[in-house]
């Protein structure tokens, strides 16, 4: 273990290496300004924001199926959006394009507060799945310790969006919308990736061996009797045999 933690400890691995979040960052903020300057270029026309946004919203899936992306990634991202257009050609309030997101990180902010409750953390889950560990990490005391902590970060997050952008929404200001979901978006993703990357690492052991490396509590305590046995290794049980000659003869 001490070789891997040296290991370790020489080429630190950070969440943002694992989790990226940039590409999910262009998803999240290309097609909302594509609305605002298309909403703005045509008189506050919410058709014509809308198009934009659409337009863009392709553009990028596309670009994300050239580099590689799964498929499933780049639908979920049409997906949003074309859910957000619909709401918004269903009000024909331009805030309203907005209000997937709003409600989306709502809801984010109470599925890490519950992970978190039943000792679940999502942040734990989602690095797990991919380093392809399942459930292991929770095998792991201070791994598990260390993503309920960091998962926190992750909630505070989901929260600071929710108090900003919900004072703009019922204000009706798009611009102001725009704007919030640009600089709510990667930077903040950014600086909550290397907090919780922070705030994991002080709450690992100095000689835990890393995300990748969980190390299992041991193993649960035998039943009474048994761990004596197996100490005991190959000694002979008890005897059922006759009594002692001794003791007949002492009858006799």
């Amino acid at each position: 273990m001490d070789a891997r933690a040296s290991e370790h400890r020489a080429a630190p691995e950070s969440l943002a290496s694992l989790l990226g979040g940039r590409v999910g960052a262009l998803d999240a903020t290309v097609p909302p300004v594509a609305f605002v300057g298309g909403w703005l270029a045509a008189g506050q026309s919410v058709l014509v924001g809308v198009v934009a946004a659409g337009a863009a919203a392709v553009a990028l899936a596309g670009w994300r199926l050239l580099r590689g992306a799964r498929p499933r990634a780049a639908l979920v991202g049409l997906l949003l959006v074309a859910l957000s257009a619909l709401i918004t050609l269903r009000t024909g309030r331009a805030v309203d394009f907005f209000l997937v997101q709003l409600a989306g990180n709502a809801a984010s902010a109470l599925a890490w507060l519950v992970s978190i409750t039943v000792r679940w953390p999502l942040l734990g889950v989602v690095v797990g799945a991919v380093l392809g560990q399942k459930a292991r990490w929770r095998r792991d005391p201070a791994l598990l310790r260390a993503y309920l902590r960091g998962s926190w970060v992750w909630v505070a997050q989901y929260l600071l969006r929710v108090a900003v952008l919900t004072p703009l929404w019922l204000a009706d200001q798009v611009l102001a919308l725009g704007a919030a979901r640009v600089a709510l978006t990667w930077p903040l993703v950014a600086a909550c990736l290397a907090v919780s990357w922070w705030v994991v690492r002080r709450a690992l052991p100095p000689d835990h061996p890393g995300l990748r490396h969980p190390v299992p509590a041991g193993p649960p305590p035998a039943p009474p009797g048994t761990a004596t046995r197996q100490s005991a290794g190959a000694a002979p049980g008890p005897r059922r045999g006759p009594p002692a000659r001794t003791a007949r003869s002492g009858r006799q």
